[in-house]
Order: C-alpha cells, then sequence, then structure tokens
C-alpha cells in the first residue's frame, strides 16, 4: 500500500544522510521509523491499559501489595532467587 507524507526539507535532507551513512534507502529509514514508532506507542497503550484495568480490580476488590511486599519480592528475584509473587491482600 502506498502512503504520502509530505517532510519539510530539513527533515528529508537528514532522513537522506542517515540513509547514505547506513548504506540504506531514504524509504527503508522512514518505514524503520514508522515501525518502531507504532511498536512503542503500541505497547504504551497496553501498559496504559493494563494499569487503569488493575487499578478498577483494586477499586472493586482492594487486593493489593504493600511498597515493602513488592521490593522484597523484587529483590529476591533480582538476586536470582525463583519465588513466586506473594498473594494480595485487603
Amino acid at each position: 500500500m502506498a502512503t504520502s507524507v509530505k517532510l519539510d526539507d530539513e527533515l528529508k535532507s537528514r532522513i537522506q544522510h542517515l540513509a547514505e551513512a547506513r548504506h540504506r534507502s531514504s524509504h527503508w529509514i522512514m518505514r524503520e521509523a514508522i515501525r518502531d514508532y507504532v511498536e512503542r506507542e503500541e505497547k504504551r497503550e497496553s501498559f496504559k491499559r493494563d494499569a487503569l484495568g488493575a487499578w478498577d480490580a483494586y477499586q472493586e476488590n482492594g487486593l493489593h501489595l504493600t511498597l515493602e511486599e513488592a521490593d522484597a519480592w523484587l529483590e529476591k528475584l533480582e538476586s536470582g532467587e525463583d519465588v513466586e509473587l506473594p498473594k494480595c491482600h485487603v
């Protein structure tokens, strides 16, 4: 699918210089940039949805971990221990 994007001369020049330095086409540079942007923004949206879902669940049931409990669990994981996530509580 062909799509056109209007770019100012400065950005076009920057893309061209980068393409030359990487021995790639300007088209390849732009496709990669758009792909990377879309993947990053999709992950950001997914994180946001997960956070809002967790907040909604907390509002409904009050289940949570304290900061100290979460930190202790993360420290064990960081040190290489294979530990389960602590049980949430009210």
